[in-house]
């Protein structure tokens, strides 16, 4: 069997459906891959900032990874961007939904909202609210966004920034996106994990 026997859903058996299973998880294994990939594509995005959308991403994650942060937070500052290709005015939306089923809701969570956070640091000169984010104070995840733009997304476009190379974060995004989607031992909803880990980011500084 190389193809299914229908031509409309409703017509298809037990066996089509099998068969179309099994390829969906085979292609469903090689997500992390086809992300690496498109990351890359944001080296021919956005223009007119000191450094590329593909380096703001990585110099993200580096510096995530330099304060300790675990992997979800580290697969999230590398892909927070990931959707100003093909969704420029939702962009956050689209990366969290891509990164929803495979990390922490408290990263979801970061990852969906950073766009009205970062508005803090801009939308005043442009006439807008800086302020959009104050419709989610006392959320329980609020200070986590906060932290994730201060330290990790506003503070890197720094050409000058020692930032390491797309290879060094692959065997995180392929861990992560080599998950059971959705397991709940995974999603943890209502957990919160600190960004920072003193203990851990003294054995990285320097790398």
């Amino acid at each position: 069997m190389t193809t299914v026997k229908f031509t409309a859903m409703k017509d298809g058996d037990k066996d089509d459906y099998e068969f179309l299973t099994a390829h969906e998880i085979d292609y469903a294994a090689k997500t992390g891959e086809r992300l690496l990939d498109a990351l890359v594509q944001l080296d021919e995005g956005l223009s007119g900032y000191k450094i590329t959308r593909l380096g703001h991403s990585l110099q993200a994650a580096t510096r995530a990874w330099r304060d300790g942060a675990d992997t979800d937070w580290i697969a999230c500052a590398l892909l927070h961007d990931i959707g100003d290709i093909y969704a420029p005015y939702n962009h956050d939306e689209y990366a969290a939904s891509i990164l929803k089923p495979f990390v922490r809701e408290q990263c979801t969570w970061v990852v969906e909202k950073h766009g009205d956070f970062q508005r803090l640091y801009y939308a005043h000169h442009l006439g807008g609210n800086r302020h959009a984010r104050d419709r989610f104070a006392g959320h329980a995840y609020f200070d986590d966004c906060d932290q994730f733009c201060e330290r990790w997304d506003q503070s890197s476009f720094d050409p000058d920034y020692e930032t390491l190379p797309i290879e060094f974060f692959r065997p995180f995004v392929l861990e992560v996106f080599a998950r059971k989607a959705y397991d709940p031992s995974v999603v943890c909803a209502g957990e919160r994990v600190p960004l920072i880990d003193p203990q851990t980011a003294k054995t990285r500084t320097g790398a």
